[in-house]
């Protein structure tokens, strides 16, 4: 007998964030999939049969909610080592040029993952996914940028690639080469207020290794740090030449710190997203809704370097540019491991409202990486999904931490 079904999940209320706005609520709700993918999305009185007889299992689930799996669209997720002590000194009041000189900064992190081999490197960052998983992320963008040279930028690359392996995840590489400039261009170990030595040299050979790199099938899109500590508009537009000459799509850590017009570069490359985004004009809103870049917050930067300017959220909301919401799990500004936690942060800074933070972190996180069969239950769509200990789907923007999540499945295959 052919079954409709692979599984049935009942029992639970479905947030699908299938449409405009809201969460897409079906009370008592019924999901079912076949190869993979979405093949029920509706009212459990909508079935046409007995679960038992409709599917190969039958998932039988005690309440709560079932939402699509969260997209964390912006991590820095491999690295080695951590920068512990360089939070202590900024907490002691220290600014980022005595952290640097401290042997602390980007730098101190690319020593260490420099030293560390490849199975080193993921023995320590494997941990890091596997917590971003347990509470509900079925899809992680993961970037290179700590190797700073050809070898290295490889080892994080494929270290990030065998994650996704191992957990049975989606991990879509993000090659960051342009993130600082290491020793060997700068004639120092240390990084300064601002980029200096031979910066332009540094991109030459990073759009080499992009290269090489993209030939090897590691690299899925290309980003930039576009900033007075970073690099100039005018190296990320070499960059980003070079990623459209291979045809891949851009991304830029943008007006963070300042505003250089990044969020307008990058949306000129019709770049994927504009993150960070502190500082970014009117100007630059207007182009990432012409272009159609997805505006991914990082509240998680936001709160441990104790900022202040927040993003322009209302010119967003008024120009329609979709917001995603994403951890920027890294060991300098976001030691973040929980996407949840990121919502919940960004509608405290952020003052998003609960839906608005859960469809950033599904609908838009995916948007953000170029993905369009995920980020919401809808049938035909990947069977990546998430059981909550729930009554309400604003809890999941409410509570501070907790173990909310009781089932994670992928591509209809429960991994947690």
């Amino acid at each position: 007998m052919t079954r409709a079904y692979d599984a049935i999940a009942i029992g639970a209320s479905l947030a699908t964030l299938d449409g405009d706005g809201g969460y897409g609520a079906i009370e008592d709700g019924a999901l079912g999939w076949r190869d993979g993918l979405l093949a029920y999305v509706g009212a459990r009185t909508g079935l046409r049969g007995d679960p038992a007889t409709l599917a190969g299992e039958v998932v039988a689930l005690d309440g709560g909610w079932i939402t699509p799996g969260l997209v964390d669209c912006h991590t820095h997720a491999v690295f080695a080592g951590d920068r512990a002590g360089e939070f202590e000194l900024r907490l002691q009041g220290a600014s980022y040029e005595e952290v640097a000189r401290a042997g602390g900064g980007i730098l101190s992190t690319v020593r260490a993952v420099r030293a560390a081999s490849e199975d080193e490197l993921l023995a320590q960052s494997l941990p890091r996914a596997r917590a971003l998983l347990r509470d509900g992320a079925t899809t992680l963008e993961i970037k290179s940028g700590y190797g700073l040279d050809l070898r290295n930028e490889r080892k994080m690359l494929r270290v990030a690639r065998r994650i996704g392996d191992e957990l049975g995840i989606t991990v879509r590489t993000t090659y960051l080469g342009a993130h600082a400039l290491p020793p060997e261009y700068t004639g120092s170990g240390q990084a300064g207020s601002e980029q200096a030595g031979d910066a332009n040299g540094y991109i030459a050979a990073a759009v080499e290794w992009l290269v090489a790199l993209q030939a090897e099938g590691l690299v899925d899109a290309v980003d930039a740090f576009c900033e007075g500590i970073g690099f100039t508009p005018a190296q990320t537009r070499r960059m980003f030449e070079a990623a459209s000459a291979l045809k891949l799509p851009v991304k830029l850590h943008a007006d963070q710190l300042s505003d250089l017009g990044g969020a307008g570069l990058v949306a000129e490359y019709r770049g994927l997203s504009a993150d960070h985004i502190e500082h970014a004009s009117e100007a630059g809103v207007r182009a990432m809704a012409a272009a159609g870049t997805v505006a991914v917050l990082l509240p998680g930067a936001f709160h441990v370097l104790r900022e202040t300017r927040l993003p322009p959220l209302e010119s967003l909301r008024a120009h329609g540019v979709p917001m995603a919401v994403a951890t920027d799990c890294n060991p300098g500004t976001s030691p973040l491991l929980s996407l949840r936690q990121a919502m919940q942060l960004a509608c405290t800074h952020f003052r998003l409202t609960p839906a608005e933070a859960l469809r950033g972190a599904t609908v838009h996180g995916a948007r953000a990486l170029g993905l369009a069969d995920r980020g919401m239950l809808r049938v035909g769509m990947r069977a990546d999904f998430v059981h909550w200990r729930v009554r309400q789907p604003a809890e999941l923007c409410y509570w501070l931490g907790g173990d909310l999540a009781t089932a994670v499945f992928a591509g209809g295959q429960r991994i947690a």
